[in-house]
């Protein structure tokens, strides 16, 4: 997409930026329980027409496009971030988890390397005892 440039502006980007904006500040208004209560409000003023015009149809399309939709929108929104909520602390959980498994990895790898490490000096000192028959050698598994 080609933006719009005149006097030192990006005129393309910024309105992208605006309609982001306020799609997002929408977004977070007609997702509330409270826009659900005042949709449902206003869906509840054109119910007494749909009743008395006595049709079948007429009941069922205000049910179906007036409450319905103007209700169910903000109710399914708030489920979603409710639900989203949810996923979040669900993934902070397991990452946590990973990081604390890691951790643990790591001390186990740095114990497994120095039992290596000993192994290699007990080898040594074996090697040394059986090439010479003597036992001259300090003794590896000794912290002195």
């Amino acid at each position: 997409m080609e933006t719009l440039r005149r006097f030192g502006h990006t005129f393309g980007t910024v309105s992208a930026a605006f309609n982001e904006r306020f799609g997002a500040r929408v977004t977070r208004m007609v997702g509330t329980m409270w826009c659900a209560y005042l949709f449902a409000l206003i869906a509840l003023i054109s119910l007494p027409a749909a009743i008395k015009s006595h049709s079948a149809i007429i009941i069922v399309a205000w049910v179906a496009q007036t409450f319905l939709q103007l209700v169910l929108l903000s109710i399914i929104m708030v489920g979603q971030d409710v639900q989203a909520k949810g996923v979040q602390l669900k993934i902070d959980e397991t990452h946590d988890a990973s990081l604390a498994e890691f951790e643990l990895a790591k001390n186990a790898r740095a114990e497994a390397l120095e039992e290596i490490k000993q192994l290699k000096a007990i080898a040594a000192a074996v090697h040394a005892y059986v090439s010479t028959g003597t036992a001259d050698t300090p003794d590896p598994t000794s912290t002195a």
